[in-house]
């Protein structure tokens, strides 16, 4: 990893992560970060971002601001309901294929996501309305989250990218028990890389001089290591290129969002996961737990 400009920096501080045009800039080096990306702006009223998609497809996804964004590209031109922010529900998602030029305009003041991955086929644009985006609640107990599926398999087409919003309620732990997806083994995982981008909240009640910050954790393998313990805070954004990856935790007083975006190299466009043997087990404590009440937020 020597020599890579991200590769001693998996995580991106909210004030490090950004560029000229984005609040945000993920984009492959190439080298250790190949398959995906994340773009994220922050439009005022009327104001546009335009792109060229390339050789990527992309999912626009307005996170925060309260305000909608327009969607004009060729074969599609939609408007898309946003929402106050990324724990007041779900929002409309558009996919965008790959040799496109895109424009995104916000009507009243918007965060927006644009999340990107190299396509591996042609596949028309589309549009998925907050209404029709399943909620999944996974685990139960203290290790209970929700699951926004907005861009994954079965929800929209794609030909690579996957994309989700996982809600941790306080004290809560997430991406857990620690799992992986760094090697290709047909029907039993998949190579993907993934981001984490973070929103954290205090929690109903707090004082005003709330700090309200998480954690997560990657590590690796004696042949491929890694080691990533850090504290996060809302704008902050995780790399994964590799290895175990969790817990994420939502600690007391502090609610987590992460966004993800995965895609890999394979044929397919499957989201297989394996858990850590070393602590797989701990599913089966809470077997008989009920879901966290607080959940769907």
């Amino acid at each position: 990893m020597e020599g890579n400009p991200l590769s001693n920096n998996w995580i991106r501080s909210r004030e490090e992560a950004g560029d000229d045009d984005f609040a945000v800039a993920i984009r492959p080096d190439g080298t250790n970060w190949k398959h995906t990306g994340l773009l994220i702006a922050d439009l005022t009223d009327g104001q546009s971002r335009s792109l060229a998609t390339g050789d990527d497809e992309y999912v626009v996804l307005p996170l925060s601001g309260g305000g909608d964004v327009d969607i004009a590209t060729e074969g599609l031109t939609e408007r898309l309901t946003g929402r106050a922010d990324v724990f007041a529900g779900a929002a409309d998602a558009a996919y965008i294929p790959r040799g496109r030029q895109v424009t995104v305009t916000a009507h009243g003041s918007v965060r927006v996501a644009l999340c990107f991955a190299r396509a591996k086929a042609d596949v028309p644009p589309s549009v998925v309305r907050a209404a029709d985006i399943p909620d999944e609640l996974r685990g139960a107990g203290q290790c209970s989250r929700q699951v926004r599926n907005f861009g994954t398999p079965g929800v929209m087409e794609a030909s690579a990218i996957i994309a989700c919003e996982v809600l941790t309620p306080a004290a809560n732990w997430s991406s857990y028990p620690p799992h992986k997806h760094d090697t290709e083994r047909p029907g039993v995982e998949a190579e993907l890389e993934e981001i984490y981008h973070f929103q954290v909240q205090p929690v109903s009640g707090a004082p005003d001089n709330a700090d309200a910050f998480g954690y997560c954790c990657v590590y690796g393998t004696q042949d491929r290591p890694i080691d990533v313990k850090a504290q996060v805070r809302s704008g902050d954004t995780l790399l994964v290129p590799h290895g175990w990856h969790g817990p994420a935790m939502a600690v007391p007083g502090y609610d987590m969002y992460y966004l993800n975006v995965m895609a890999g190299p394979g044929d397919g466009r499957a989201w297989l996961i394996c858990d850590d043997p070393a602590h797989a087990w701990v599913r089966q404590t809470w077997e008989t737990d009920p879901v966290d009440a607080r959940l769907p937020f």
